[in-house]
């Protein structure tokens, strides 16, 4: 497991501007992937291990504030702590030449970049099944995201998917007021009003589900019939439909208390398409493809 470090920021050495080819130790810049708020996403080539990564850099303004820092602090922590396949693992953390430095594994493209081009019902289901089982496992661990979104879903080889982006990330103690984080569009009402819980996050990826599924995002207060509805029904097992309709309800109590409810929901739902043509199998809560060929 990676060890937290201890943020030490150089504010009286002047920090060099990066660009792509400049060198942070052993890590050369590539190219630029992403830029928010408060960071930048570099993709990078670990010189020594002779891989690709992905490099989260926070905006030097930001990483030489004393209260930033200690966010930054807290989100290293919660993602060392958290080791599942579906959530993008922390391969280092530390200072380079005054730029704090976040390595990760590099993905193929975000769930956002993906959701721009046509996706096969299974695999979209698929897709699903990891992301409900990463975050159930992220609340398990007493770990409320806050900011569930495409963008924070990384697509790999083979199918995988994974959460990321623990940066607005809280440890879940009791009932707490807390900023109204998060991303408008997937942010549940009451996280809006600074009071989020675990049955905000089931909302917001309620919601990005019900986007993979129809090519739609309703906008709160939603109104009858959701937008893309009939899209979203088309092909779904009513059970599937109904348990999506159950983690976007507006009112939090009737939502599922948090993922791992939700979870444990999905699966016993063995065939998510109507039709049939896949099915969950139980060992790896994976779908796989039920063939109608019939042998001579």
């Amino acid at each position: 497991m990676l060890v937290p470090p201890s943020l030490k920021v150089h504010r009286d050495a002047p920090v060099r501007s990066l660009r792509v080819g400049a060198r942070l130790d052993k890590y050369k810049l590539i190219g630029r992937l992403g830029e928010g708020g408060f960071a930048t996403v570099y993709s990078a080539m670990d010189t020594i291990e002779n891989r690709k990564v992905a490099l989260k850099i926070p905006d030097a303004r930001y990483s030489s504030n004393v209260q930033s820092v200690d966010e930054l602090q807290r989100e290293v922590r919660i993602m060392a702590q958290l080791n599942h396949p579906g959530i993008l693992q922390l391969k280092d953390a530390r200072t380079i030449d005054g730029h704090f430095v976040m390595v990760f594994p590099l993905g193929n493209e975000t769930l956002g970049d993906r959701l721009t081009r046509r996706t096969a019902r299974a695999t979209t289901i698929d897709y699903a099944i990891q992301m409900v089982d990463s975050l159930a496992y992220a609340h398990e661990k007493r770990v409320l995201h806050r900011d569930i979104k495409p963008d924070n879903f990384i697509l790999f080889d083979e199918g995988k998917i994974r959460l990321t982006d623990f940066g607005l990330a809280r440890i879940q103690q009791g009932s707490h007021d807390l900023s109204a984080s998060g991303t408008l569009g997937y942010i549940a009402p009451e996280q809006a009003m600074g009071k989020p819980g675990y049955r905000s996050d089931v909302f917001s990826i309620g919601l990005v589900i019900y986007r993979m599924l129809s090519g739609e995002l309703p906008e709160y207060p939603f109104a009858a019939p959701l937008p893309g509805y009939a899209r979203l029904r088309k092909g779904l097992s009513k059970d599937l439909v109904a348990l999506i309709r159950k983690a976007i309800d507006p009112v939090p109590q009737r939502r599922f208390r948090d993922a791992v409810a939700m979870n444990n929901a999905l699966k016993k739902i063995r065939y998510p398409l109507s039709d049939r043509s896949i099915v969950q199998v139980a060992a790896t809560q994976r779908t796989t493809r039920r063939s109608t060929r019939r042998v001579a």
